[in-house]
């Protein structure tokens, strides 16, 4: 029966084969017609010589970047108050009671916040349509250009 199965199988797939190469070769290639003469004499696009070139920007390096902007004072080093102040402002921010540590509920505070205040009936659950309203705002895009 094995046999007789796979002998099935053998013959479809040659007979597939086959009719997949017989229509590969039924299609003849068509060469595409001339182009018009009226519009082969269109001139082509006129030259912008006229216009000065873009000036160079500063190529600063990603590090450079980074390095400048952890670098408040413009000295070329870094101290440990400048590397820290940011961590600091967000830190206090967090902190709200000002003991200067930070509990769980401290740090979960505004996550609290933002769940109360999408759940809109008070269930204690949010469902899909009040989970969309906890999501970021979209960061506005910096304009490409001054125009």
């Amino acid at each position: 029966m094995a046999r007789i199965l796979s002998g099935v199988i053998a013959f479809i797939l040659l007979l597939t084969g086959g009719l997949i190469i017989w229509q590969g070769r039924a299609e003849e290639p068509t060469i595409p017609p001339a182009p018009n003469p009226r519009l082969a004499a269109i001139p082509g696009p006129m030259t912008l010589s006229a216009i000065p070139a873009a000036p160079e920007a500063d190529p600063k390096s990603k590090e450079e970047k980074r390095f400048a902007r952890a670098d408040k004072d413009d000295n070329g080093r870094i101290s440990l108050a400048e590397l820290v102040e940011p961590r600091r402002k967000a830190f206090a921010k967090l902190d709200l009671n000002h003991d200067g540590k930070l509990s769980f509920e401290e740090w979960a505070a505004k996550t609290i916040e933002k769940f109360e205040g999408a759940d809109a009936d008070k269930s204690k659950w949010l469902t899909p349509a009040e989970y969309a309203t906890t999501a970021p705002k979209p960061a506005r895009k910096k304009p490409v250009c001054s125009c």
